[in-house]
């Protein structure tokens, strides 16, 4: 199948896009100014999938970059730079960077949120949890954020190093469908092009194996940390968590139109649905560390494909966290399914048998409404 039939494919289904931008597509590399006309375009083509009822996250590089111009000595120069100095270089540049997206989506009325992330907030199920929630309040607001990752704080040992594996995370904790990394090259190819230019290039991956990663090469770009690698290591994150993801070439004008007018583009494709991938995980990549048993109404209800209410819990067992995964019983002790849930194993009981108005005045705290939201939950047995 030709990338634009796999494009038209897997884009004209989509509900949720997460976009890449690096820094070498946003930043010129010797005024280490923004690329303002490039990411107005990119501005025009997020408009575009808005118009389609798609939402979009974008994951933007570009801090650092814009950041080091304003360091004493560091303006024009290649130099590596330190730890503090990225770290310095990276709280300068955020505020501009927000800026910069903030004024161009404006341009096409749409709104945008700056989320800055961590290895722990995705990875961590707790920080997860609190991430994703803030991620889609944002989109359901019909709010675009602009995620980077935390570089002022973060330590060379707790970094992801690259926004291609952040972007495949975000991905993956929102169920987004279709991931697109904007790079300088138009996808994967047998051999580095630029090296061999009898290199053939690869319109679709189904399998990342040896061979695949063979193909990729180390990164090329003084600003950026993400070569071929890192983006095929994106794919395994993303295609796992049911997304597709594509690698085009984002150097020209409006790189997402072009995509969708047939571009030559490297889609790496998912093999299941972004909640069946989810559910997966949840049944099968986590143990459980306690246990809510439930009334028959509260079970009726989530085998209906609910989410789980305090009012129907009877019991709470165990020792657990926010974002711990627990079994959920029936009245007679059968476990009927697992989930993520939101509240502590002491706040859980009690609120057991409350309506959901009652939290508040119960534990101080507007919790949420869900103990366990329906998209946390899979149902692993019926009664």
């Amino acid at each position: 199948m030709t990338s634009h039939a796999l494009t038209t494919s897997h884009l004209n289904d989509a509900t949720t896009v997460v976009v890449k931008v690096g820094s070498a597509l946003l930043v010129d590399e010797h005024t280490g100014a923004i690329n303002a006309a490039w990411l107005h375009q990119l501005a025009a083509d997020l408009a575009l999938l808005t118009s389609r009822r798609c939402r979009c996250v974008v994951v933007s590089s570009g801090a650092i970059a814009l950041g080091r111009t304003q360091l004493k000595g560091r303006a024009k120069s290649n130099a590596r730079l330190k730890l503090e100095e990225k770290q310095a270089a990276a709280a300068i540049g955020q505020v501009q960077l927000a800026s910069e997206w903030k004024e161009a989506l404006n341009t096409h009325d749409l709104s945008t949120a700056q989320i800055l992330l961590s290895p722990d907030d995705t990875e961590q199920r707790r920080r997860h949890l609190n991430a994703r929630a803030t991620i889609t309040t944002l989109l359901d607001s019909g709010i675009i954020p602009v995620v980077n990752e935390n570089d002022t704080v973060a330590t060379m040992e707790i970094r992801y190093g690259d926004n291609d594996r952040l972007a495949a995370r975000v991905a993956q904790m929102i169920s987004a469908d279709v991931l697109i990394l904007l790079s300088d090259i138009d996808g994967l190819y047998s051999a580095d092009p630029r090296h061999h230019p009898d290199a053939r290039h690869i319109p679709q991956v189904t399998a990342i194996d040896d061979d695949l990663r063979a193909m990729a090469g180390p990164a090329n770009e003084d600003y950026a940390s993400g070569g071929m690698v890192t983006k095929i290591e994106a794919g395994r994150i993303a295609t796992q968590a049911g997304c597709h993801m594509v690698i085009c070439n984002g150097t020209a004008m409006n790189p997402i139109s072009a995509l969708i007018d047939g571009a030559t583009a490297t889609w790496f494709t998912a093999t299941a649905k972004p909640p069946q991938a989810r559910k997966t995980w949840i049944a099968g990549g986590l143990n459980p560390v306690g246990t809510i048993t439930l009334d028959d109404g509260a079970v009726n209800a989530l085998q209906s494909g609910k989410s789980l209410l305090a009012a129907g819990m009877i019991a709470v067992d165990g020792h657990f966290e926010r974002g711990d995964l627990v079994a959920v019983c029936d009245p007679q002790g059968q476990e009927i399914g697992r989930g993520l849930i939101n509240y502590s194993a002491h706040d859980a009981a009690r609120i057991a048998g409350c309506n959901s108005g009652e939290i508040q005045g119960i534990l101080g705290y507007r919790g949420r409404d869900e103990v366990i939201h329906a998209d946390d939950l899979v149902m692993t047995a019926s009664t």
